[in-house]
């Protein structure tokens, strides 16, 4: 009976994840509105209601693709402030992701110290201490990925915050000192 129920459930699942999306068909003065895409020869606009305001897009526009780490890094696309914002979040979420690794790994050597238990294998056996060593260097290199990632970021980020610095050590050496007389010729 439950597995019954869980295959209606996974049946229906598609279908009332549809429901929120509606669309708008319009071919010449005919409006149809439709739960599903709209056929080829009707242009689509895609309804989306959302904490009491409807939103109306052209959905037939096609979509551009902006990968979130190149509009980090593409600066002239961002302002400062919305630059280093992201790339403080990019990091934090770097590291929350460190520590979710962290916890896996703490999980995953539970399991094959239950599994060594069960088996009645040494603490040094080989096979158990093959599999601990692949284990961890698993998760050592998911971790070092990450933290690469994070080094270069915050490479990238003291790059911005030095820029406007270094324009302004660079603006008063090109300017003559102000307290020094200077010789006007006419």
């Amino acid at each position: 009976m439950g597995k019954l129920l869980l295959a209606i459930a996974l049946l229906l699942l598609p279908a009332l994840s549809q429901a929120s999306n509606i669309y708008k068909c319009i071919k010449d003065d005919k409006v149809v509105f439709s739960q599903t895409s709209c056929p080829k020869e009707f242009k689509q606009h895609h309804i989306q209601y959302q904490l009491g305001i409807a939103t109306e897009t052209d959905s037939d526009k096609p979509k551009e693709e902006v990968d979130p780490l190149q509009a980090l890094l593409n600066k002239r696309t961002l302002s400062q402030e919305k630059l280093l914002q992201l790339i403080d979040a990019e990091i934090y979420r770097l590291k929350q992701e460190n520590s979710y690794y962290e916890i896996l790994r703490a999980s995953e050597k539970q399991k094959l110290d239950r599994k060594r238990y069960w088996q009645e294998q040494a603490k040094d056996d080989p096979e158990f201490l093959a599999k601990l060593d692949e284990m961890n260097r698993y998760f050592d290199g998911l971790i070092k990925l990450n933290d690469d990632v994070v080094f270069m970021l915050k490479r990238h980020k003291l790059r911005i915050t030095q820029t406007p610095e270094q324009e302004e050590l660079r603006e008063q050496k090109e300017q003559p000192d102000r307290g020094a007389p200077q010789v006007v010729q006419h």
